[in-house]
């Protein structure tokens, strides 16, 4: 009785703990940052979404778009003046925290751009407003032009380094968006994925200097960028590549301790969820999602036309990631092609599925299971009472045929007499 107990209480335990640690897994990460996303980079679908749309201070993040704009301007190999409002930018400065750097040196593009991306060097984004666009103010025109090309709504610039400015803001999708747009670019790629990088001005002075994202090379970490301001908290963009698939990560205002561990923790929590995140089905496989009206002529070649109900059927199922965004927008559009009901068969598709999740689209065929068995079921009553029809006419010509036969014979006959 007592081995019976136990084994029992085993059991439940048993159940009771695989059932909780399944919740776990299912169960959405709840980071320290105020908004979080994950986007799938080659379909733009969400899957991991916290606060995406709530505006915030992006910090040193938004060097992102100043190292697109640089890469769309110079190449690696030229030359970029240090200026004097660079030199008037705060710690966290190469000219401050590393080495005086003099007004007229230069450096090479490609170093600027390490400077940039790695250091994080708030002179090294003035010294590319200026370079770039002439001036600061500028290149922060540039910048918002650039940001209404990627038709950012929720996002406006002031900076080229990301220090406060209550008029400097973005979101979390946004910043999905820059971050996509600025990992296309080859060498901004590049130089985000660089551990170390030794630069220096053309006065020799060199600098060997560390990426501040402690992720890159980790895990499929390919690349993205630190943030920290007091108002915008501890920011992070980070993008990921493993077994073939991409997902760009978001974490905004998240804690900054002396560890400054929260942001990273954060960002490899939601990664991870991201990747082994499943999708919920829309609709199954093979189940009518509704049905819709099709117009045809039961005589094929003539006569009425007439409207038969078809179901609408999909061959595969149509999945979305569960999150806040997707349950708020997602939408379904159903186009229908100019089909003849006469010619459908099951393998022939009748229109589209689109299912739409912001920038997200999936095109899914149709098919319906209408035969022509059924179309002339429901035309049964036609059918016979055209069948009569016919005969009755038929049989009126003949009876109209037979009566002029008569009379020309009755004329023949007349004249014969």
């Amino acid at each position: 009785m007592k081995k019976r107990c136990t084994s029992l209480l085993l059991t439940i335990v048993l159940i009771f703990s695989f059932c909780t640690s399944a919740f776990a897994a299912e169960s959405k990460p709840d980071i320290y940052g105020k908004a979080g996303i994950t986007i799938d980079m080659k379909t733009g679908e969400i899957i991991y979404a916290k606060s995406v749309d709530s505006k915030m201070y992006p910090a040193s993040t938004t060097k992102l778009l100043t190292a697109l704009l640089l890469a769309e301007k110079f190449d690696k190999g030229d030359a970029l003046k240090y200026t004097e409002s660079a030199k008037s930018q705060p710690e966290y400065s190469l000219n401050l925290n590393l080495h005086p750097i003099d007004i007229g040196e230069t450096m090479t593009a490609e170093d600027v751009m390490d400077g940039l991306l790695l250091f994080s060097g708030n002179d090294i984004a003035y010294m590319i407003a200026d370079n770039v666009s002439g001036s600061s103010e500028k290149f922060t025109e540039d910048m918002n032009n650039k940001i209404k090309s990627l038709g950012l709504k929720n996002t406006h610039f002031i900076t080229p380094n990301g220090l406060h400015d209550p008029e400097h803001y973005t979101t979390a999708y946004d910043l999905t968006v820059i971050g996509r747009e600025a990992y296309k670019n080859s060498w901004v790629k590049e130089s985000m994925n660089k551990e170390t990088s030794t630069i220096k001005t053309s006065k020799g002075t060199t600098f060997i200097i560390e990426n501040r994202n402690k992720l890159v090379g980790k895990d499929g970490n390919v690349g993205g960028k630190t943030g920290y301001t007091s108002k915008a908290g501890r920011c992070l963009v980070a993008m990921y590549e493993r077994d073939g698939r991409q997902i760009l990560g978001v974490v905004l205002n998240s804690v900054y301790d002396s560890q400054d561990s929260f942001v990273f923790e954060d960002m490899k929590e939601i990664i991870d969820w991201s990747f082994n995140a499943k999708k919920i089905s829309l609709h199954q496989k093979d189940t009518p999602i509704k049905t819709e009206k099709l117009s045809y002529k039961p005589l094929v070649f003539f006569g009425p036309v007439k409207e038969i109900e078809v179901p609408l059927i999909l061959k595969e199922d149509v999945l979305y990631y569960d999150n806040e965004v997707n349950k708020k927008e997602a939408k379904e559009e159903i186009k229908l092609d100019t089909v003849n009901p006469w010619k459908i068969d099951e393998n022939t598709s009748i229109g589209t599925l689109s299912l739409k999740e912001r920038e997200a689209v999936k095109e899914y065929k149709l098919y319906t299971t209408i035969s022509k068995g059924e179309i002339i079921k429901s035309n049964l009553i036609l059918y016979i009472g055209t069948f009569i029809g016919l005969i009755i006419v038929i049989l009126l010509i003949m009876s109209i045929i037979k009566t002029i036969t008569r009379r020309k014979r009755r004329r023949r006959k007349s004249k014969y007499l």
